[in-house]
């Protein structure tokens, strides 16, 4: 369930605030393969299980790039700003990808509202969302997202 703020004046208040984790998706070989296909990055360390199982990592693995556009899905679920008439995606600042996710692991997203600041006519939110792997210590990747919210006028 997403941490709510009824307006994006409250995210200001909110430094420093563990949001929550979202739901846990598999990292299928058909989403590296969608993934390889939209981004032509066919490297086969992801695509090409027979000659994976031999590679550093025993199975293919997920781009870090496709590890990272799971915050796309993670970061809904985690929070909602109401009180908006729009939200944008304006960035992120440092991204690390400290583990490999081999295809058939689950991951989720855990997110920390790190600052909130005003900008002009909204806020500008930096939220950290670390992409956990099921039964792993590392994360996938580790990611300053900068979302800006505009209120309803």
């Amino acid at each position: 369930m997403a941490t709510i703020f009824n307006s994006p004046d409250e995210l200001k208040d909110a430094a420093g605030r563990q949001l929550g984790h979202s739901d846990w998706i598999e990292i299928t070989q058909e989403r590296i393969d969608l993934f390889a296909e939209a981004t032509g990055d066919r490297q086969w360390i992801h695509v090409d299980p027979e000659r994976a199982k031999d590679g550093p990592f025993g199975a293919c693995i997920a781009h870090g790039y496709l590890t990272l556009s799971m915050v796309n899905l993670f970061l809904p679920q985690i929070v909602e700003v109401r009180g908006i008439r729009m939200g944008v995606n304006y960035g992120t600042d440092k991204v690390r990808f400290p583990a490999p996710v081999i295809v058939g692991s689950r991951i989720r997203g855990n997110a920390e509202l790190l600052r909130a600041d005003d900008v002009k006519d909204g806020v500008q939110a930096v939220i950290r969302i670390t992409v956990e792997i099921e039964g792993k210590e590392r994360p996938a990747c580790v990611v300053d997202t900068i979302s800006r919210y505009y209120p309803l006028q």
